[in-house]
Formats: C-alpha cells, structure tokens, sequence
C-alpha cells in the first residue's frame, strides 16, 4: 500500500505570547517524516531533498527484503539503518540472483541493428555553425522561442546570403562561437550534447543535405538554429562488427527493466507513507 501522510505539522518560533517579540516569528511547516514498513527514513527535524528521500526509499526497501530473505538481521531501531559495506554487498548480491537479466538473441540484435544503422556509423562529421539562444535561471521561455523562430525564419527566406548568418550569429548568439559568426568548426557524434548528436548524426533524415535547418534544436543549453555547411558520411560497419556492442547494449536496457518491475513489486507490497513511489499498481508502471 503506497499513501501519504495527513497534514504537514507546523513548528511555530516563539513562546506563543502576543506580548512577546518572538511571537512575529513566522510560523515554519516541517515536510512529513517518510515511512517504509514503519521505519522512518529520516528524522523528524530533517529535510532530505527529493532525490535523497527517494534513494533512502528504495535502500530501505532492498534491506528490509535482504532481512524477510534471512540474510541480514533485523534491526531493532524505528528509523532506517546506516549500512555499512557488508551489508551492502549482501543486498547487491541478492539483488543479483532475483533479478534476472536475460542475454538478448541474434535475431534480437539484428533487429536493432537494422532499425538504429545511423548510430554505427563510423568516421561522420559535420561542419556547422549554429546560434544559441540560452535557457538561462529568469528568462521568458515562451518570448525566447518567439525571438528565435523569427531569427529562423528570416535565416530560411529564399536568396539570403551566407553572411546573414554570420551577422545574426554574432548579434543573437549565446555562445563563444557567436565571434567566429557561430562556426563551431568540424564535429562528430561525440563533440556536441547528446540531443544534438542525435538530430544531426543518428536518425534516418539527418543523413544527407546541408543548409539551414528548417526547425529550432532545443538541447538542454536552450535553442539552436543550426546550419549545416558540410558533410563527411563516414562508413557503415557490417552488424559482426558491432554485434558485441549491440549485445551489451540491449543487455544493459533489458537490465533496467528487470530492476525497475523488480522494484515496483517491492513498492507495491510496501506500507509506505510520507512519499510517493511508483509501484506494480502504478499505471506507470509497464
């Protein structure tokens, strides 16, 4: 059973006197204390951010299984342990042998073979200039799009001369590049950020052509119009060339599917209070 808990308690600063100053205090809400199985995760007076509360879940629900397996022993305590090394290769090595991560087939890496070809690709390379308009900490997303799709639009006009480009680089651009008129020089699949990479170099389309791209790149550094100068295709390499690397990488992916289900059971099955988990009744949960 996944629920949270009642109301966030509140902890007012003062001694409760209106004729005091330390009555004016503002009054300060504590986030809930979080349970798995009726062990608290964390102090009451503590507040782990999200990402910590969530891996000190899924920590207590892997030694509270290693303890109904009989291989730790239960602890006497109302909040969650400390686990040392031992106990840690004990919980890694139960996890090992319940979840069962299955080899993937020959017909299985043909498969992905032939549907990702672009990703194999060895020796590709793209001369390009771009111009970045930055996401930054305050800025109107909505008005940044607007500002670039202008600036692209006017880029993809028809008889608008190469220099345009630089022009607009060096007046609109974010990046360092914006000196060189946003000529980012020759770059390959590992020389950009990963969304990039991928639009430019791994899918089917962005295969051939050069010119100015007819959409806005968004990357985790914000917007990119981007303009492809040249192009080196690079070879295919035959699937017995890259078998081993497909192999480990569905490996890989069928591994953390199988500790993802394993996990949603084990939340599923859990009295879990103070936090929200995804678990095997989740309709997250596949």
């Amino acid at each position: 059973m996944n629920t949270l808990t009642s109301p966030t308690p509140v902890v007012t600063q003062g001694c409760g006197s209106g004729s005091c100053q330390c009555a004016s205090a503002a009054s300060v809400p504590l986030m809930p204390t979080a349970f798995i199985n009726g062990i608290a995760l964390h102090s009451p007076g503590q507040q782990p951010d999200a990402a910590t509360l969530r891996e000190l879940a899924y920590t207590e629900l892997l030694r509270q299984q290693a303890v109904r397996e009989g291989l730790l022993p239960r602890h006497p305590g109302l909040t969650t342990p400390e686990l040392g090394e031992t106990e840690r290769t004990v919980i890694e090595a139960m996890v090992d042998q319940q979840v069962v991560t299955p080899r993937p087939t020959q017909e299985e890496g043909q498969r992905y073979y032939e549907a990702h070809k672009p990703q194999f690709v060895v020796g590709q390379a793209l001369h390009v200039r771009h111009i970045l308009f930055a996401v930054t900490p305050g800025v109107n997303v909505q008005a940044l799009t607007v500002h670039a799709e202008r600036a692209l639009l006017e880029l993809s006009h028809k008889g608008v001369q190469p220099a345009h480009f630089a022009q607009l680089a060096t007046e609109l651009s974010n990046c360092p590049s914006s000196a060189q008129g946003g000529d980012l020089g020759w770059i390959g699949p590992d020389d950009c950020a990963p969304e990039l990479a991928t639009e430019l170099f791994h899918l089917q389309h962005a295969q051939s052509g050069t010119g100015v791209h007819p959409r806005l790149f968004h990357t985790r550094f914000g917007f990119h119009i981007i303009d492809v100068l040249e192009r080196r295709s690079g070879t295919q390499p035959a699937y017995e060339d890259v078998r081993e690397r497909i192999a480990a990488l569905l490996t890989m992916q069928s591994r953390a599917r199988a500790l993802h289900q394993y996990m949603s059971l084990l939340v599923g099955e859990a009295d879990i209070e103070g936090i929200a988990l995804e678990g095997a009744d989740s309709p997250l949960v596949q």
